[in-house]
């Protein structure tokens, strides 16, 4: 059965509700689950159980505040409610490796350090492709200010005031097939997307031989518009024997601003349903401008 609406829908609360207290009961209550099998299905689609994925998303955005605000320690341990700011101390140390003040001081002067950030964040992201129908009107990268969890993000943001409508950027990756044949694939990331006026999305193609397209899924049926807090988007495809290259990545189409992290690319089973996208293409019942007067 699939719950991914109803997951993004728990996503959604928790990211409204980081700096008040969370009960599992409320999330699961607010997208009519019992809890404990709210507790299942999360953990399942997530990989996390429900109060790791808050203790995470809360450690994260406390280091964005570390590094994107003056706000002292204890404040940050308040703001996001931790129990105090030992707690949060010794929480944070153990994700980030230092303590907040020292982590704070030591990503500083690594990111801004002997370096503007206009050039830190055009930095390119290793093993990822950056390519479109337009990549020079959109800024692509690394941005360590904005993640989802860890320390960075990969993001795509547009930088001209006009764009046609099949004019996008991509970041992508390209692998082989051959360990993932006749299996059903989901590739998943967490994105965050502001005011993106064309529309954005996950998407992962395969390709048979000669580079024929063989299936595709690019969220189109079911874009990311507008803006949005981080949420967790998935396309899944079954790939046929004759695959040969998997290709995964998220576009941006027109304007807007979108962010991509913690990333991951499984097998599932046969009842996590496909989201393949049918290209239908409509023709004339009969030929037409045989004379070619038209």
């Amino acid at each position: 059965m699939e719950y991914r609406e109803e997951i993004m829908a728990a996503i959604d609360y928790i990211e409204q509700h980081l700096d008040q207290e969370i009960r599992v009961d409320d999330v699961a209550a607010a997208v009519g689950f019992s809890k404990y099998h709210f507790q299942r299905i999360f953990k399942n689609e997530v990989g996390l159980a429900v109060y790791e994925y808050i203790r995470k998303r809360r450690l994260a955005q406390a280091a964005a505040l570390l590094l994107n605000s003056s706000m002292q320690v204890l404040d940050i341990a308040v703001c996001l409610y931790f129990e105090s700011q030992e707690a949060f101390t010794r929480a944070f140390k153990k994700c980030y490796g230092l303590p907040p003040g020292q982590y704070r001081k030591a990503l500083c002067n690594v990111i801004y350090g002997g370096m503007d950030m206009d050039e830190k964040r055009s930095a390119k992201i290793r093993h990822w492709i950056i390519t479109g129908t337009a990549p020079d009107k959109y800024e692509t990268g690394v941005d360590q200010k904005v993640f989802h969890a860890g320390t960075r993000s990969a993001f795509i943001c547009s930088l001209s005031e006009e764009y046609e409508e099949d004019e996008y950027a991509t970041v992508m990756q390209q692998f082989s097939a051959d360990r993932f044949l006749g299996k059903r694939v989901r590739f998943a990331a967490f994105v965050k997307a502001q005011d993106v006026e064309g529309w954005a999305g996950l998407w992962m193609r395969l390709d048979g031989r000669f580079s024929v397209t063989l299936k595709l899924d690019n969220m189109q049926n079911r874009p990311i518009r507008g803006t949005s807090e981080w949420n967790l988007y998935s396309c899944v495809l079954d790939v046929p024997p004759e695959t040969e290259v998997i290709n995964i990545g998220m576009l941006l189409s027109g304007k807007g601003h979108v962010w991509m992290d913690n990333t991951s690319f499984q097998e599932v089973d046969q009842s996590v349903p496909v989201t393949e996208f049918e290209i239908r293409k409509e023709y004339p019942e009969y030929p037409e401008n045989m004379s070619f007067e038209e």
